[in-house]
C-alpha cells in the first residue's frame, strides 16, 4: 500500500475515511474556501468529477481557512455553500490546515511529494494535487490553474 493509501482523515460529516477507499482511482485533492477568488473552481471541479467519475476520478474538497480567512463557516455552512452555489457533490472533508506544524498529513504528505516553487508551502486556496490510480502523486497545479486546464493531465492519469 502507498503511503497516500495509508492515510486518513474526516470527511465534513465526522466520519473517518480511509484513502485507501480510493485505491485504483485517480485522485484529484484540492484545498478549497468558501469566500475566494477562486471559490468559482467548484463548479469546474464538479464538472471534472461528474465526467470523469465512471472512469474512475474522484476529487476531495479539504476546506481550509489558513488564507485570508476565507474558509470561516462551520461543516453545515461549507456543506450548503458547497451544495447550493456549486451544486458538489464529490467528497467534502473537515476543515483542515495545510502548513505549519498542524497541517494535515494527507497535505504533509503531498508537499513532501510534490513540493512546488515555493519549496513545499502551499501559498493559497485552491492548489491542486493529481494522484494516479496506484496513490503515487503525480502533479501539483497553482490556485490559477482553473480545473478546465488540468483535463489533459486527468486523462492521461486516467489511461494508466
Amino acid at each position: 500500500m502507498t503511503p497516500f493509501h495509508q492515510l486518513t482523515a474526516t470527511s465534513l460529516g465526522g466520519q473517518l475515511i480511509a484513502m485507501s477507499d480510493y485505491a485504483g482511482k485517480v485522485v484529484l485533492v484540492v484545498n478549497t474556501a468558501s469566500r475566494c477568488g477562486f471559490t468559482p473552481q467548484y463548479g469546474g471541479l464538479e464538472t471534472l468529477y461528474k465526467k470523469y467519475a465512471a472512469q474512475g476520478l474522484v476529487v476531495l474538497g479539504f476546506p481550509c481557512n489558513q488564507f485570508g480567512k476565507q474558509e470561516p463557516g462551520s461543516a453545515d455552512e461549507i456543506a450548503q455553500t458547497c451544495l447550493i452555489n456549486y451544486g458538489v457533490s464529490f467528497p467534502m472533508f473537515g476543515k483542515v490546515e495545510v502548513n505549519g506544524s498542524a497541517a494535515h498529513p494527507v497535505f504533509r504528505y503531498l508537499k513532501n511529494a510534490l513540493p512546488g516553487v515555493f519549496g513545499g508551502r502551499i501559498m493559497w486556496n485552491f492548489t491542486k494535487f493529481l494522484i494516479g490510480r496506484d496513490g503515487k502523486p503525480l502533479k501539483r497545479f497553482a490556485p490559477i490553474t482553473t480545473p478546465e486546464k488540468m483535463e489533459a493531465a486527468i486523462l492521461a492519469a486516467l489511461e494508466t
